[in-house]
């Protein structure tokens, strides 16, 4: 069989050969391409190239018919029209460099002649930086060395040993190797011989060797890697532990290297004669560690062996060290009994040192150091309902497998009892979506009393029994500010609280914060709307904690009436100042309003909440307006009961009527009523002159007819009060009064009459306004009127002073003049006096009602 492949093999390559050179024959056989001095040159050289046509191979009989054409690899750098062309190339580059020549024979065809290659490239350098290494007691010998630039020429480096006995040894490789194996052993047995190695480098161009190493039996010795590594903990503790492995017998120093899983950085350790073991003392509990060692044969000569295969291994708990970091919450539920929350973290790897299999909680009565109760929990918090009328402490410890560690004891006291520790202007910002930066002011008056300060954060509770978890950092009292970052979230509001310890004592402020806000994303949702005592209470639901996209810090109110096109009136609460209900007022009973609500974050206003109608009932407390009305009504009754506040009404009252409200007065001149009292009527000596003003005319009169006569008039209405009077002191038309000329008053008012002489005052009005002259003068005594007959009055049409109000009484002499009256002047008449006109009469004309008009001002009350 081997036989057969042999010979198949030898056919094989005669085949190729014959190939070969027929391609030649077949290529060349038009012509030549000489390179002169050499196909292979030093780079930076010049080289020769000449192309000619062998006989009769040319296109025609005749040279000047061929045209040649050389190439290098596709550019055309030379042709001539003859049987040879030559070119010199200076510049060419390191490598191989193909040059064609063809015979063109027409313009479009071209046959190729011949061809050769030029190859440029440099002398080998001198190899650097040999070394020999023997693996192991029993390997070979293997040599490496840095061969320096290509040459871009094949290369051929043979490797030189020379020993004891000129003995050498000597092995070849081609074409640009740095390494080569000898085969040899050398062994420890010969570990005093010297031996001596060589590299040549040999190429067309020249050759280079490097410089002789010479070395021993433990110089280039390289012992192999340790094996089979194990550890031992000795009473299954991590405090003493022995690390094992297998090494050759030759090997003197050893150094080990071990790391944590979870760390870059190696603990390395040099050891002398440790035959395969070393204890170790510094390992932590319950922590995957890596091992690996090498080894050596001697302090000073020689190589490091390669580092063993790694050994991975757990190492065992020991007890817990060190103490929790415990903090607690309390809220009082009624007068007797409190709520207390504790808390504690988890302790680190190293403090653990283990697995945490539970925590033990103790509740202690601070009096007695007695222990009330005691849980035992794997979970970071726990809860209490415990009396107030007692001072209360907690201890709580974590224990793994092997104990538990050093319990931690705190007091349960007020965490903002104490006012004068509260820490000042407080505020929290944010810095990125994850961290939030919370600043504060000392204590302004127990600042060097404070030992630590805790910042205290947890995620604002949108509803129900489960809080989420409390988070907690202690910093030194001389810091006044913390960055926060553990368990926040971006779009999230925090309750965040800084309270300022000193031994038991400790005082607290609170802000709210977030590190990264926006809009709202919904409205607050108006569940109910109750009516109280006139006014309304709105009562909503927060909105989602997802949706509210920050802290919340006002809500808005808007109301307006249904179907109104007006803006609505709006209502902003600073979010915290209400336990979600607001009332308001000034709603007007009967009207449907429509109300809505939002939220504001430091982003902006959210969309709004659901509307909802409601109406204002109205129903008042009846003792709101029964209380009032009784005391208004005793004032009132007792300001009218005195007769001069009376009077001044009476008089306010006539002067605001309007003259609209003028009645008919009925002509007396056919009334039985002025037949019947005509003796009264005569008895007038009042003149007319002395009570009708110079009133204008008016336009159109119209006649007024009095439908109803009274027969009876009171006191208090007998007294003649003017109005309008030009100023205090003068009379009608600017006759004089003196101040002594006063009317009745009400306290001075004389008693009733009789139902004649009361009702004769009438008459006598009626006589005056009939008997006043044109002629009448001021200063001038007033004449006794004339007798009139009870059918006629002066027919002149005029009006009766709107200000007069009283008639004068019956008991005033008929002779006294008129200027002895002062008038009382209220003037408080909403229409122009110059709407009215002065009546005028002429002598011998009656006066008759139907011609009479009479402003608003009644006559008698």
């Amino acid at each position: 069989m081997a036989h057969t492949v042999t010979a198949c093999y030898l056919a094989l390559t005669s085949v190729i050969m014959l190939l070969l050179v027929k391609a030649k024959i077949d290529v060349c056989k038009r012509g030549d391409v000489t390179v002169e001095p050499s196909h292979v040159i030093l780079f930076g050289s010049a080289v020769s190239i000449s192309c000619s046509l062998k006989p009769k191979q040319g296109c025609s009989r005749y040279s000047s018919f061929n045209k040649l054409i050389l190439y290098k690899v596709h550019q055309r750098i030379k042709f001539a029209q003859a049987q040879s062309l030559s070119f010199q190339v200076s510049d060419l580059p390191l490598g191989t460099t193909l040059f064609v020549c063809k015979l063109a024979c027409s313009s479009r065809e071209e046959i190729r002649i011949c061809g050769a290659e030029i190859s440029v490239g440099v002398v080998p350098e001198q190899p650097q930086n040999l070394s020999c290494t023997q693996k192991g007691e029993h390997g070979t010998v293997a040599c490496t060395w840095d061969r320096g630039r290509d040459t871009h020429l094949y290369t051929a480096y043979t490797l030189q040993l020379n020993g004891p006995n000129n003995l050498t040894w000597q092995k070849q490789c081609n074409d640009n190797c740095d390494h080569l194996d000898l085969g040899i052993n050398l062994i420890p047995e010969s570990s005093e011989f010297s031996y001596t190695a060589r590299v040549i480098a040999v190429n067309r161009l020249g050759s280079a060797s490097s410089f002789p190493t010479t070395f021993t039996f433990l110089d280039i010795v390289k012992p192999l890697p340790p094996w089979d590594i194990r550890i031992k903990f000795i009473n299954a503790s991590v405090s003493r532990c022995t690390l094992w492995w297998r090494d050759e017998g030759m090997v003197l120093l050893n150094r080990l290297r071990y790391r944590p899983n979870n760390s870059r950085s190696w603990n390395m350790v040099n050891v002398t004669n440790a035959k395969g073991r070393h204890d170790l003392l510094d390992l932590e509990p319950v922590t995957e560690y890596e091992f690996q060692v090498s080894s050596k044969l001697h302090l000073y000569k020689g190589s490091w062996s390669d580092w063993s295969e790694s050994l991975r291994i757990q190492t065992p708990e020991e007890e817990p060290t060190g103490t929790l970091d415990v903090w607690y919450v309390k809220q009082n539920i009624d007068y007797s009994k409190q709520q207390v929350s504790v808390f504690w973290k988890n302790l680190s790897v190293s403090e653990a040192r283990g697995k945490i299999l539970h925590y033990q909680v103790t509740l202690l009565e601070a009096a007695g150091e007695k222990a009330t109760l005691q849980n035992i929990t794997e979970h970071t918090s726990w809860t209490w309902v415990i009396p107030r009328t007692k001072n209360w402490a907690v201890a709580v410890s974590a224990a793994n497998s092997k104990g538990s560690s050093l319990p931690t004891r705190i007091n349960i006291t007020d965490l903002c009892g104490a006012a004068l520790l509260a820490p000042g202007q407080v505020s929290a910002n944010s810095e990125g979506t994850d961290t939030i930066m919370v600043a504060w002011e000392p204590p302004e008056k127990a600042a060097s009393a404070v030992h630590e300060y805790v910042v205290q954060w947890r995620e604002l509770h949108p509803g129900g029994d489960v809080w989420p978890p409390l988070n907690w950092l202690r910093t030194s009292p001389y810091n006044v500010s913390a960055s926060i970052s553990e368990n926040i979230k971006p779009y999230i509001c925090y309750e965040i609280r800084v309270h300022a310890l000193s031994g038991d004592q400790k005082g607290c402020s609170s802000v709210r914060g977030n590190s990264k806000h926006k809009a709202p994303l919904s409205g607050p949702h108006i569940n109910t709307i109750t009516e109280e005592k006139g006014t309304i209470l709105i009562s909503w639901d927060e909105i989602p904690a997802q949706e509210q996209m920050g802290c919340i810090l006002r809500y808005r109110i808007y109301w307006k009436e249904r179907d109104s096109s007006s803006p609505p009136q709006l209502c902003e609460i600073p979010c915290g100042v209400s336990p979600n209900s607001h009332p308001i007022s000034g709603l007007q009973p009967g009207v449907t309003y429509v109300l809505w609500m939002t939220a504001l974050t430091a982003a902006g206003e959210g969309p709004q909440g659901n509307e909802m109608e409601f109406c204002l009932q109205g129903k008042a407390n009846w003792s709101t307006f029964v209380v009032p009305s009784i005391c208004t009504a005793v004032i009132m009754v007792g300001i009218f009961s005195m007769s001069y506040f009376r009077q001044k009404v009476f008089v306010l009252l006539s002067g605001l009527r309007p003259q609209c409200c003028s009645r008919q007065i009925p002509d007396p001149a056919n009334s039985t009523w002025a037949k019947k009292y005509l003796i009264v009527e005569e008895k007038m000596q009042l003149p007319l002159d002395r009570i009708l003003t110079d009133w204008p005319t008016p336009k159109e009169p119209e006649p007024l007819v009095i439908s109803e006569v009274l027969h009876q008039v009171t006191p208090a209405s007998r007294h003649l009060v003017h109005h309008n009077w030009p100023e205090k002191g003068k009379g009608v038309q600017g006759h004089y009064s003196s101040k002594e000329d006063t009317g009745y008053s009400a306290s001075g008012s004389p008693p009733p009459r009789t139902l004649t002489a009361e009702t004769g005052q009438l008459v006598d009005l009626y006589k005056v306004l009939g008997s006043r002259g044109p002629d009448s003068k001021p200063g001038n005594p007033v004449s006794p009127l004339p007798v009139l007959p009870v059918d006629y009055l002066p027919t002149h049409e005029g009006y009766l002073p709107s200000n007069i109000d009283y008639l004068p009484s019956h008991e005033a002499p008929v002779t006294e003049p008129l200027e002895e009256l002062e008038p009382q002047h209220i003037s408080l008449s909403v229409f122009p006096s110059s709407s009215l006109h002065p009546l005028t009469f002429s002598c011998g004309e009656k006066l008759t009602l139907d011609r009479l008009k009479m402003g608003c001002g009644s006559l008698m009350l």
